[in-house]
């Protein structure tokens, strides 16, 4: 998907603000040339003012990438051509899940996703030089061009009995993903059934993502 634009996207300086090992070997494996810069924004928007849980993923992610944006642009003599910012939440029955905040939290995640269905739901930023895209690219703020989306997956987990959770807790895996478990690797096993972008579930929707960046290179003056 990428690769009629791979030339041109490899001769920039791309940045990914996000120090997830998860979107970081997802990018490189498609040949993604970038440096990493995680965000320091903290992520504590109070979730009761969203309507939903796109919204939220949406916020939490421009402002995670907007703070490197903008550090960037004052501190950088070198501006980058392309920073690419990413949340992820898990919702179930109206309720926002993130990262657990002890093993307590992550029983009590993994319990009530037992047996039943959840939706991750991951926001994506992109953020440019404004001068680079036409008008329909996306909004504009302080000189910068900003480009949302985002994806959706369902996902059913087996049924989990309290031994299996707290043994899947023990391996440490669950402390630091979204919903308290990675699909990408023992938690896998926790799943039945995907119905969306693997990809997704893991942090970073690849092929939307792909696809966003191919139409908005197309818009290039």
């Amino acid at each position: 998907m990428l690769q009629p634009i791979m030339h041109v996207l490899n001769a920039q300086r791309i940045i990914l603000a996000s120090g997830s090992p998860r979107r970081k070997h997802i990018l490189e494996n498609v040949g993604l040339k970038f440096e990493v810069i995680p965000s320091t924004f903290e992520e504590k928007l109070d979730k009761s003012k969203f309507p939903s849980p796109v919204e939220y993923v949406l916020e939490t992610a421009s402002q995670k990438t907007l703070q490197v944006a903008e550090m960037l642009k004052t501190k950088s003599s070198l501006v980058p051509d392309l920073v690419i910012g990413a949340d992820t939440v898990v919702s179930m029955d109206g309720k926002i899940f993130e990262k657990p905040k002890d093993k307590d939290d992550a029983f009590q995640m993994l319990s009530g996703f037992s047996g039943g269905s959840h939706t991750v739901y991951t926001g994506v930023v992109l953020i440019t030089p404004s001068n680079v895209f036409q008008t329909g690219a996306g909004e504009s703020v302080n000189s910068m061009r900003i480009h949302k989306f985002h994806e959706a997956t369902d996902v059913s987990m087996a049924t989990l009995t309290p031994e299996i959770v707290r043994a899947y807790i023990e391996t440490g895996e669950p402390m630091d993903k979204a919903g308290g478990y990675g699909i990408q690797a023992i938690g896998g096993t926790l799943v039945e059934k995907v119905n969306g972008d693997f990809f997704n579930v893991m942090g970073f929707p690849l092929c939307r993502f792909a696809q966003e960046l191919l139409n908005l290179y197309s818009q290039k003056k």
